[in-house]
């Protein structure tokens, strides 16, 4: 077991708190990255445990609870991500998602930390979308965002730091959101603008981002440039299809987090089951390793539904970190 983890039960003084400010200001743009290339590296060689997820939610109410649990490797104790899906929150200028991770001791199970979730889940969902950007798109001049919430920002964040010169567009039917997005990411040095319209944003786009909260495809598969990566985030659930299935099948290459959790909840790999149509997948990792090759010329898509051992990767970093800082409050077990 490493050094940097709970080594021993003696070791374990009580209980972590680790909040959203904390958690920001450790879980770095370079650490989140470099989180999901271990959480994928060690899905694709077999040491990772990735079950199912568990998720859904009360007839006539369009929130969504989920649960997910997963461990990294043996020397990082299993993790349980409990949390909801409010698409009203943005209404009241609130994240659409709220969680929290708990971590248990790799050999005794007790509780040793509680994280805040929702910061989390943000930033390992936008690094996990760079780490696929850089394996699957390799370069990129012009990036198109579709969403301006804290997803769609936080993409614009982490690709931003992966594709330094490249310029971004951004589109959300929310015009106010989506100018005070622009106004925050050009304060941060970023070459970003926002369109009028979904076509506008794609025009020409290397790589085309989808963050929304749509049910229903954003635009036809006709649109994206010969070329471009489309990678997608909110189609999460059996019933999101933010894009349609119109993309993966003009897809040379459509490549997945985990493929037993992608065919069971994606909207468009589940769309395309209801009729039979089988859809070759390819899992990231397997890119990352080298087992899998890369992308065949032609448009590329990634499907993100989130995994328990991407928020795995992430808390178990964050907390080897803060217990080097000594940051964080403990509470007796």
């Amino acid at each position: 077991m490493t050094a940097t983890c709970v080594d021993t039960l003696a070791d374990v003084e009580g209980l972590h708190l680790l909040s959203p400010e904390i958690i920001t200001s450790l879980y770095t743009l370079d650490m989140a990255y470099a989180s999901q290339v271990e959480a994928f590296t060690e899905l694709a060689n077999g040491n990772a445990w990735q079950p199912d997820k568990i998720g859904g939610g009360h007839a006539g109410d369009d929130s969504t609870v989920f649960c997910y649990a997963a461990r990294l490797n043996r020397d990082t104790g299993p993790i349980s991500k409990f949390g909801s899906v409010n698409p009203g929150n943005t209404e009241q200028g609130l994240p659409s998602i709220h969680a929290m991770v708990v971590l248990l001791h790799p050999d005794t199970g007790i509780p040793v930390a509680i994280l805040d979730g929702t910061a989390i889940t943000a930033r390992r969902t936008a690094a996990a979308s760079a780490v696929a950007a850089t394996n699957l798109a390799g370069q990129a001049a012009q990036i198109a965002v579709l969403g301006s919430g804290q997803q769609g920002v936080a993409h614009v964040h982490s690709l931003h730091r992966r594709f330094p010169s490249a310029s971004f567009t951004l589109w959300s039917p929310d015009t106010e959101q989506v100018g005070q997005a622009v106004e925050g990411l050009r304060a941060r040095g970023i070459t970003i603008a926002s369109t009028a319209t979904v076509g506008d944003t794609l025009h020409g786009a290397d790589i085309v981002v989808t963050a929304t909260q749509a049910v229903e495809p954003l635009f036809d598969a006709e649109v994206l440039a010969p070329e471009a990566l489309v990678i997608s985030i909110g189609s999460f659930e059996s019933h999101r299809c933010e894009i349609g299935a119109d993309t993966l099948q003009r897809s040379t290459t459509v490549v997945v987090d985990h493929a037993p959790t992608a065919r069971a909840h994606c909207g468009p790999l589940v769309d395309l089951q209801r009729r039979n149509i089988d859809t070759a997948v390819t899992e990231l990792g397997h890119v990352i390793i080298g087992a899998a090759p890369p992308p065949a010329p032609g448009v590329t898509t990634y499907l993100s539904v989130g995994l328990g051992v991407q928020d795995a990767a992430a808390a178990w970093s964050i907390y080897r970190r803060a217990r080097e800082l000594g940051l964080g409050t403990t509470v007796q077990w």
